[in-house]
């Protein structure tokens, strides 16, 4: 999916809104323990009660590989069932020398036919370029992160900037904002402004609204550039709005909350 189909889906549903697909079977309703694919069955019945409201959606992969084999083909059979006009996003944070990247690329793109995935750039331009080789695919790479860790070196202050300021700057060298975008974490929603201004034009991947605490309506005012620019990830707050039978229902609730409260922002701030 390239830039300008991602922002018709924005303009078509008035929404930014990305879903995280963590699914942990020791969260899920109880009832779905006992299908053929519990996984699986819990994905597809939250895309079902919530793609109407949301532009992405992002499975954190470390909640499949914990299943092994299974999980992967739970993981698959979600990414088939995903509408194709929807944005996919492989959270798996991947990052390593040039061939070991270029494999993971492969994976993700090719073999599994995500639409982007997240790359940590510690180790540099040659272990993201291999991510970039790939028309209409996106590396979205880890700048300012929402966990309390982050830090601890992305703050790290050199010849007057931050670390993830340098990663950034840096990055921008690499690739357009066509291909590459950036994760900032909601819960640094007071450093918006500073870091849309560092790119101006790429899209951000937004996570920590929801459970996290991050404030949606200020991510927005200061994150927000002429065309949206904007992926705001939720998972716990919709997906495990309820543990019961209605949880589908809850969770198309709660997205559809969010969808809301998007469009009014789309509308003040774009």
């Amino acid at each position: 999916m390239n830039r300008s189909q991602l922002f018709e889906q924005i303009k078509k549903k008035k929404s930014y809104l990305c879903v995280g697909l963590d699914t942990d079977l020791q969260k899920i309703p109880k009832h779905l323990l006992s299908a053929a694919d519990p996984v699986f069955e819990f994905n597809k019945q939250i895309i079902d009660a919530t793609h109407k409201y949301t532009v992405a959606y992002k499975p954190n992969i470390a909640f499949y590989e914990a299943l092994g084999p299974k999980g992967w083909e739970s993981l698959q059979k979600t990414l088939e069932y995903i509408p194709k006009d929807i944005f996919t996003i492989a959270d798996a944070k991947r990052g390593d020398i040039g061939n070991t990247s270029s494999l993971y690329a492969r994976a993700f793109f090719e073999q599994m036919n995500f639409d982007s995935i997240t790359v940590a750039p510690y180790m540099g331009e040659d272990s993201v370029k291999p991510f970039l080789d790939f028309k209409n695919k996106w590396v979205i790479l880890l700048a300012h992160t929402s966990n309390p860790g982050s830090s601890d070196f992305q703050l790290f202050e050199s010849n007057g900037r931050k670390l993830y300021e340098e990663v950034i700057r840096k990055s921008q060298q690499w690739s357009t904002p066509d291909q590459l975008m950036y994760v900032v974490g909601a819960t640094q929603a007071e450093k918006m402004q500073s870091i849309r201004a560092l790119a101006p034009d790429h899209f951000f991947l937004v996570p920590g609204i929801g459970a996290q605490g991050g404030d949606l309506e200020m991510v927005s005012k200061f994150g927000m550039n002429d065309h949206c620019g904007l992926l705001v990830n939720s998972a716990r707050a919709i997906i495990y709005a309820s543990a019961e039978k209605d949880f589908s229902k809850r969770a198309s609730e709660e997205a559809a909350k969010v969808q809301q409260s998007m469009e009014i922002y789309l509308h003040a701030f774009t």
